[in-house]
């Protein structure tokens, strides 16, 4: 029985030690020299830390093969890990850090007056280090499935941010499924798009490190440029992407899937947003025996527990399933009243299995709002995660996403998701990508829209008339040359709603 994470690492370095593990623009390196380099860094932190145990360790450190390493290296220590995003406001890493009290900060060797009161490990002075690792493993077998594998912190209501700690069953709980479900193994070649802080990395490198396959990372800046991204794909002979929604969109809508052949890619994953059937229906047009799938779930559930493979033609205005829940999770869409929703009912989509995350590091309050009792169980503890997400089932029983529980509002006297809107509008000819905010001042629905040149405003206003009943129709229309992205790739709607 697998209890530890780093037991794939140790199984694919001993069966397919020269085997090319992860691959980044400066270096590829197989699984051997990873293990090793990752005990290397190991026995530093070890130093460094002696005998802490269960604590957290911030890696500061661009997004490489090196970054991947020392990961490993601090779950080898017994620790967990924290990506820190070296992009993010200087006052943004501070607050995490204030959170965190990270025993000891992984970096580059850069002077960094800001990390300056916390112990720092410079990643290149490991690169020699003699290490024991007969004393690394007696480390490892202290840690239990329960003990965290990593803290990411995303954006909080308040301007703190919040971290989310999972635990090593719950991770290979996941990979074990991915690895079921989608049949990756040591031919698949994943095509890395996710920033190393945002959960749907963990697809990537854990199913690689489970299957020995290989992770490309992919530059950040092919993803400006579609034509020199699908060349990408080709050269490094890439099979499989999970990728959020607006990197596909952006490749669908640039025109490049009727110029470009993409010789290699069997799988299409997604993940993080809405994936408009729209664009879709563009990639299944040139790459029909593709297989497509569309993955949901937010950070406290260990990236995703609800699945759907796209099986069947769907319009451009119809929503598109995220299905059905992954194997050993349980999905509940309870009301207001906190029953089970009845057929054709609007409910929040709460979860209960082995995903669920240790909750919010050091904030029992927060955690105490979102992971509950179950109740419609009255005999024993027994928790679910209430995501905040408004769901549906359609008529073949799949579960419909159909907005943030804030997304949803009250307008003209009628409850509106402005989800719907946003699906709406996005099937109009010539609408690459639209967001549906309300404005609260006003009382408007503020529709911004990317599209073609010759599509204006009131075209617009004119085919929605068609789509949507009057009091749902967008108050002001915005087009934009393109849209805000957060640091994770998704539209960033804060920003959005600074121009209403």
């Amino acid at each position: 029985m697998i209890t530890n994470v780093l037991e794939y690492l140790r199984k694919s370095a001993s069966e397919h030690p020269d085997k090319a593990a992860f691959i980044d623009e400066n270096k590829s390196m197989t699984f051997m020299e990873i293990n090793v380099r990752a005990m290397q860094l190991a026995s530093c932190i070890l130093e460094e830390c002696g005998e802490a145990y269960n604590k957290p360790i911030a890696v500061y450190m661009d997004k490489s093969v090196d970054s991947i390493i020392a990961f490993m290296a601090i779950l080898y220590s017994g620790n967990f890990y924290v990506p820190i995003d070296k992009k993010s406001p200087k006052e943004r890493i501070e607050r995490i850090l204030d959170v965190l009290e990270p025993i000891v900060i992984i970096n580059q060797g850069e002077h960094i007056n800001d990390l300056e009161r916390w112990k720092n490990i410079n990643y290149e002075d490991s690169k020699e280090r003699v290490f024991n690792e007969k004393e690394l493993i007696q480390r490892l077998n202290k840690v239990l499935d329960v003990d965290p594998v990593y803290v990411l912190f995303t954006s909080g209501s308040t301007g703190i941010p919040k971290g989310v700690a999972i635990n090593h069953r719950s991770i290979i709980d996941y990979i074990e499924w991915l690895y079921g479900k989608f049949e990756f193994d040591d031919k698949t070649i994943f095509g890395e798009q996710a920033p190393f802080y945002f959960d749907n990395s963990i697809l990537d490198i854990y199913s690689t490190l489970k299957n020995a396959s290989t992770m490309v990372i992919i530059p950040e800046k092919f993803f400006a440029f579609p034509n020199k991204l699908c060349i990408f794909l080709n050269e490094y002979k890439i099979n499989t992407i999970f990728w959020v929604p607006s990197a596909l969109i952006g490749v669908a809508n640039s025109g490049v899937l009727e110029r470009e052949k993409l010789l290699y890619l069997e799988k299409v994953l997604f993940c993080g947003e809405v994936m408009p059937n729209k664009q879709l229906n563009i990639w299944r047009k040139f790459y029909p025996n593709l297989l497509y799938a569309n993955l949901y779930g937010p950070t406290e559930i260990t990236d995703v527990c609800a699945y759907y493979i796209v099986n069947r033609e769907f319009e451009d205005d119809e929503p598109l399933p995220i299905g059905k829940a992954c194997k050993n999770t349980q999905i509940l869409v309870l009301n207001e009243e906190n029953a089970l929703v009845k057929e054709g009912e609007i409910g929040e989509l709460c979860v209960r299995g082995s995903c669920l995350s240790l909750g919010y590091y050091k904030d029992f309050e927060k955690t105490d709002n979102v992971f509950v009792q179950n109740p419609l169980n009255k005999c024993f503890y027994d928790t679910i995660y209430k995501t905040g997400d408004l769901v549906r089932y359609n008529e073949l029983g799949e579960l419909i996403y159909v907005c943030r529980k804030d997304f949803q509002i009250k307008h003209q006297g009628h409850r509106i998701e402005l989800g719907e809107i946003e699906t709406a509008a996005s099937s109009i000819d010539e609408v690459y990508q639209c967001c549906a905010l309300y404005d609260d001042l006003q009382k408007k629905i503020v529709l911004f829209y990317v599209g073609g040149e010759n599509l204006t405003e009131k075209e617009i206003y004119t085919q929605m008339m068609k789509k949507v009943p009057k009091y749902m129709m967008p108050g002001v229309i915005h087009r934009m040359e393109k849209f805000p992205l957060n640091i994770n790739g998704k539209i960033d709607r804060v920003k959005l709603k600074e121009l209403m």
